[in-house]
């Protein structure tokens, strides 16, 4: 027994060292020099120099070891978890804003964080204890946590939470929308309930939370490890996906939006998994999926017709931006905005040809009500939002989005990537991803604009957001991370004209252009009661809320 802890004791330390020692070469690895507000756009799984020999298909121990050596790679960016401490934009929603919920929060985190740690580092010495002194000991301590742990989560076994109607009432515009959220780490009842409301008065929706219960920070991390490494799935996983299925066979619902946060991801792309193995593909193309800090370590979305796949391996830009079909290229149509399988073999498909589609098409076939009709994947729509010095994205999807796979045959993180560097860039939810971008009304004197009522307004307007507002860099070299085809990334997102982007730049045939983010979201479409499908039809001439054309 002393032999083996001595053995892993020696393993981690090694794998520390190695971390520590290990040239940082990818500019995600790389605490911020200037802090400059910017942001970066990785299309669907591009990558660097570095390359992962690695995938979640491997041994789970395999997987263990390289989890504990990128965890002391990127230990630069820990306190990045809970810094900066300030602005608090949003007030009593924000996680370190001074409030009775939230200092209990973290008071009760902290006393969490120092006996865990002593925990963890007495456990190798209790193997020269008697075995039932020991197993006493850890019973205590896991007694102790529990109760502790109640006082986040509240007490009994609720795991799902809805946000308050006075942030946001059911409209019958949204009527067949489903919006669900799953959480991260170290958020208690508290902070599952704060999360929920500024998604709802963001986005003018009610949410639908799934609680993802917190242990405690550091078993958190434990937690992740055999989560995305061991593909274990605890109750609120299991609970999230019966609500997830159900919804997305209710023919009432047209869309399901599933958004996660930090271990959240791990969670959902677990879920997703079990989704594909199970639903038809033009149920699953009712799913759009947004993460935030995701710490997954992979994210499937496979393509729907073999031919379209084959278009992508011709063309890695269209593949890294999920935008192989440019235009109808004579599938069945099913009514309801997918497509048929196409069952013939594949010495009988006439092969894709890539043609210009019209204005008419563009604004009434591959509009953006059906995002799955223009990327031809089973699920409709993922973006990942990430902070390059947020600890969690680093360890999970820009480590796994920024680098080339070793072998074309590993498994992929699918969806397309902002990457945002910030001096305000940390992982809480609201306080660091939502209040950076996708910011609250204030007036003249920095105060949060609220109704007659009392109740919150809604997100800044076009123009005001320095998120949306920042510009990136889409084509150009093609061997660049940060690369993506401009024409099928707006025809995505807004059923945009290429003809008109093409007036923009000449982008195939001289290099790089220059877009904003707002102009690549489709999440931002989705503020203050927005949708996509309101761009539907528009003419030349009018400016929407993305892009003018």
């Amino acid at each position: 027994m002393e032999l083996i802890s001595l053995s892993l004791l020696t393993l981690v330390f090694g794998l520390a060292i190695m971390a520590f020692f290990r040239p940082k070469s990818a500019p995600a690895s790389n605490p911020i020099a200037k802090m400059i507000s910017s942001t970066a756009f990785i299309g669907s799984q591009t990558g660097g120099e570095s390359v992962i020999n690695y995938s979640y298909t491997d041994l789970p121990w395999t997987l263990m070891m390289w989890d504990v050596y990128y965890f002391f790679h990127y230990l630069w960016a820990i306190f990045y978890v809970v810094w900066p401490v300030t602005p608090t934009d949003s007030g009593e929603l924000s996680e370190l804003s001074f409030t009775y919920g939230n200092m209990l929060s973290l008071g009760v985190h902290s006393i969490l964080v120092v006996l865990q740690l002593a925990f963890i580092v007495a456990l190798p010495f209790m193997v020269i204890l008697p075995v039932w002194t020991a197993v006493g000991l850890i019973a205590g301590f896991m007694a102790v946590n529990k109760l502790l742990c109640l006082i986040l989560n509240g007490r009994g076994d609720q795991v799902e939470y809805h946000s308050d109607p006075e942030y946001a009432e059911a409209r019958e515009e949204h009527k067949g929308e489903v919006w669900i959220f799953i959480n991260g780490v170290a958020a208690g009842e508290h902070w599952m309930k704060s999360n929920l409301n500024r998604l709802a008065v963001t986005f003018k929706r009610p949410i639908l939370g799934i609680h993802n219960k917190t242990a405690g920070i550091l078993f958190d991390v434990v937690e992740c490890c055999i989560q995305r490494n061991w593909q274990y799935a605890t109750k609120d996983v299991r609970v999230c996906y019966r609500i997830i299925k159900e919804k997305l066979y209710d023919p009432n619902n047209t869309k399901v939006v599933f958004i996660l946060h930090s271990q959240g991801g791990i969670q959902g792309s677990l879920i997703i998994d079990w989704l594909l193995q199970e639903l038809p593909q033009d149920i699953l193309a009712k799913l759009e999926v947004y993460t935030f800090g995701n710490a997954a370590n992979h994210f499937n979305n496979p393509h729907r017709h073999v031919r379209s796949q084959k278009v992508a391996l011709r063309n890695p830009l269209a593949a890294k931006t999920d935008s192989t079909l440019k235009e109808d290229d004579g599938t069945a149509t099913n009514g309801t905005g997918t497509t048929e399988p196409d069952l013939k073999p594949a010495r009988d498909q006439q092969p894709l040809e890539e043609k210009v589609p019209s204005l008419t098409s563009l604004t009434s076939s591959t509009c953006s009500a059906r995002p799955s009709q223009i990327s031809d994947r089973a699920i409709g729509h993922i973006e990942h939002y990430a902070h390059t010095t947020d600890f969690v994205a680093l360890w999970g999807v820009l480590h796994f989005t920024a680098s080339t796979l070793d072998s074309p045959t590993m498994p992929r993180f699918i969806g397309r990537v902002f990457a945002r560097s910030s001096p305000r860039g940390g992982h809480q939810f609201v306080q660091h991803y939502l209040d950076g971008m996708f910011p609250l009304q204030r007036d003249a004197n920095g105060k949060l604009l609220r109704d007659a009522e009392g109740n919150l307004i809604g997100c800044v307007q076009e123009g005001d957001n320095e998120f949306m507002e920042s510009e990136v860099i889409i084509g150009g070299n093609e061997g660049a991370g940060i690369e993506g085809d401009l024409e099928g990334e707006q025809v995505g997102v807004h059923g945009v004209s290429p003809t008109v982007l093409r007036k923009r730049a000449t982008f195939r045939r001289e290099g790089a252009v220059k877009m904003r983010v707002r102009e690549l979201s489709r999440l931002w479409q989705y503020r203050d009661g927005g949708s996509p499908e309101e761009f539907k039809g528009r003419t030349k001439g009018e400016v929407r809320k993305g892009v003018t054309l």
